[in-house]
């Protein structure tokens, strides 16, 4: 039998756009930021817009959204299983390039009981700007 209440997953202009440029972007931007960097190219879109296709893009695992200690959510262009690093002072978002503590997941579904679907970890502290006095 086949499913029809699958959604076609059609790329528009814009969502392009918007992925193109979170995949460019250094470290991890607002909806607002992208939204900035989007008009450059595209003048006429809309916030909403931006918004819109954001949850479309992260529903179809193309991108990721990353907000755990931060004041405002932050999206990111790789898709892959990987950890963050937030300076506590300026919420500058990076990439923490180690291999995903996958091991982990099976442990905690050996001790809890649930079914663990995945995990996020984010490590915090002050980025080497701040350090230095420096705006990032």
């Amino acid at each position: 039998m086949i499913d029809h209440t699958v959604k076609k997953r059609r790329t528009t202009p814009q969502r392009t756009v918007i992925l193109e440029e979170l995949r460019k972007a250094e470290g991890h931007p607002s909806a607002d930021e992208i939204y900035a960097m989007v008009r450059k190219r595209l003048p006429r879109i809309s916030l909403g817009t931006v918004y819109r296709n954001l949850d479309f893009l992260l529903e179809g695992g193309e991108i990721r959204k990353v907000g755990l200690g931060g004041s405002y959510m932050r999206y990111d262009g790789n898709p892959a299983k990987h950890y963050h690093i937030r300076c506590l002072r300026c919420g500058r978002v990076d990439d923490i390039r180690i291999h995903p503590l996958d091991a982990v997941e099976q442990k905690i579904e050996s001790l809890s009981g649930y079914h663990v679907n995945g995990h996020e970890l984010e490590f915090t502290g002050i980025c080497s700007s701040c350090r230095e006095g420096r705006t990032p």
